[in-house]
């Protein structure tokens, strides 16, 4: 069975706009739904990264705060923008602006080292986001990608992620999907929230 990453953030940034503004989300549309499963077309999107070592709580945290000072303002020019959701978890073999915070949060190992990204705001493009101040912040962009995805809600541990990541990769071969990529683990409430109203999903990447 594969191995899983299972975030653990600080979500206090959250609730700073939360109540005040609508979150934004990565635009997608849905090809095909057999709830609680979904196809999805994503439009690209941009991610500000960083590579950290550790284990997972220490490049969790790490990745966090790195990134969330950028966002906050350790860039080229000063402005608030809208957070949006959610927080994504990956793994793998292998003047100042405050940026909203933004889904998803990725987090990739690759031989004891971890890449952390958060999913920029869709108003930006790759010439008008500000420039990071610390350089182990990268940005990248991700081209429009299909993906598969099943829903949950409740509160999640690795064996459940893990559970629902085999009930996704069934319903996958039912429709014939091939994945290219690993098991991403999105989350889009902040932890204090019941366990009725939380909103976990699995995604993969598949291909066209």
């Amino acid at each position: 069975m594969k191995r899983f990453v299972i975030p653990i953030f600080i979500f206090v940034a959250l609730t700073f706009m939360g109540a005040a503004v609508a979150i934004e989300e990565p635009k997608y549309s849905v090809i095909e739904k057999t709830p609680p499963f979904e196809l999805r077309s994503y439009a690209p999107m941009i991610l500000a990264e960083v590579q950290v070592d550790g284990d997972l709580d220490e490049a969790s945290s790490q990745g966090f705060r790195l990134i969330a000072a950028y966002i906050f303002g350790q860039n080229q020019v000063s402005e608030k923008i809208a957070m949006t959701v959610p927080v994504a978890v990956e793994e793998q073999s292998s003047k100042s602006t405050k940026i909203a915070m933004t889904a998803p949060v990725n987090i990739e190992s690759n031989a004891g080292q971890w890449a952390v990204s958060f999913v920029m705001p869709s108003e930006y493009t790759m010439e008008t986001l500000p420039k990071p101040l610390n350089s182990k912040v990268k940005i990248r962009q991700i081209p429009a990608v299909k993906r598969a995805v099943v829903t949950f809600s409740g509160f999640y541990n690795s064996q459940k992620v893990a559970e629902k990541t085999v009930e996704l990769e069934e319903w996958m071969k039912t429709k014939n999907l091939q994945a290219i990529g690993v098991p991403k683990f999105a989350r889009y409430n902040p932890p204090w929230s019941l366990p009725f109203m939380r909103r976990n999903e699995i995604m993969i990447d598949v291909r066209d």
